[in-house]
């Protein structure tokens, strides 16, 4: 009698001790899913509608809703403002960390405080990144009435590019590599989007565009890719020769110096994280959890994959503590290094 009383209550026990460690995630999931349930969540867009960031955004917001608990409402709104700076701003000080509102900012956001950018409010290691959809590829191109076909060909002759914000891609690239290789690239930077960088080229307002990323030129202007197209490609910015542009000589060969190949490599670094999102800081672990899975499961989501492959959006998913780690890494780099950038960009 007295085993069997024993066997009884150790029965019980490991019965109580199932249901104490289960029932908290239960509960979890629950409390996720009833948190979301009927609730809108705002994606925010650090640009203006029609370019690249707002392509993949607008992309990931038809499908990510379904991969989040209670299936909210996935909507986009637009904030442009230097270089998407203005949005992060927001993310880090002002808007609700409570996972109704998540960020795309521009892919060299993360290194302005960095780049000593007084402007930038913000800790990269506080704020809370969600995960990365694409590794990019940044090229120069001119207008062929412009006159540039080679890069060697802005040592001699003038060109002016357009830009966006003072934090962006379009406006750091430019200014970083014409004055590390006494390029006669001038820069006009205010424009609210990379689209409208691209149709001001197009108008003749400016000459080239020192910084265009190749995925959404890919979907927004292939035919700028044509042999026969209106622009030159004079040269890329990645960790390699792009597929696509075998003959176009990577930035890195322009180097002659060690300090000119480890600035450049900390600036490619910007693109490392080419489509990065963000949310605010302070989340609740196991919202920011779920926010991270969800945009995890979408990037492998077969039908949101087709609708950025019609768009001619590539997808190379990065998860958010990855990010995390690398952004860490590029903060170790040599400090002479990141002052030879950061005079570079004034």
């Amino acid at each position: 009698m007295r085993m069997l009383s024993l066997s009884f209550l150790l029965a019980l026990t490991v019965i109580a001790y199932t249901a104490l460690s289960s029932g908290p995630v239960v509960a979890s999931e629950q409390s996720e899913a009833e948190f979301y349930n009927g609730r809108t969540v705002q994606l925010m867009i650090g640009y203006s509608a029609g370019g690249g960031y707002d392509a993949y955004g607008r992309t990931l917001a038809r499908h990510l809703g379904k991969h989040i608990p209670g299936n909210p409402n996935v909507v986009v709104k637009n904030v442009p403002g230097a270089g998407s700076l203005v949005l992060m701003n927001q993310i880090a000080n002002t808007l609700p960390n409570d996972g109704t509102v998540l960020g795309a900012v521009n892919s060299g956001m993360p290194f302005e405080p960095l780049f000593g950018n007084e402007q930038a409010k913000f800790d990269v290691n506080e704020v809370s990144w969600l995960g990365n959809l694409s590794v990019v590829t940044s090229v120069g191109l001119f207008r062929k009435e412009s006159g540039i076909t080679k890069w060697q060909d802005l040592k001699t002759k003038q060109a002016t590019v357009g830009a966006t914000g003072a934090g962006s891609n379009t406006n750091t690239i430019p200014r970083v590599l014409a004055e590390l290789f006494d390029l006669k690239m001038t820069v006009i930077s205010g424009y609210p989007g990379s689209n409208d960088v691209g149709l001001a080229m197009e108008r003749g307002e400016v000459d080239g565009m020192g910084s265009a990323f190749l995925s959404t030129i890919k979907a927004k202007n292939p035919d700028w890719l044509e042999p026969d197209g209106d622009v030159n490609i004079v040269f890329q910015l990645g960790r390699k020769r792009h597929p696509d542009l075998p003959d176009v000589p990577l930035v890195s060969e322009m180097a002659t110096t060690d300090d000119q190949r480890r600035v450049v490599d900390l600036l490619g670094a910007r693109l490392i994280m080419g489509r990065p999102y963000v949310a605010p800081p302070g989340m609740a672990p196991e919202r920011l959890a779920t926010l991270r899975n969800a945009l995890e499961q979408t990037a492998a989501d077969p039908e949101f994959l087709a609708d950025a492959n019609n768009q001619g959006l590539s997808i190379d998913f990065v998860d958010g503590q990855e990010m995390q780690t690398f952004f860490g890494e590029v903060y170790g780099y040599p400090e002479h290094i990141v002052q030879l950038l950061n005079e570079a960009m004034q």
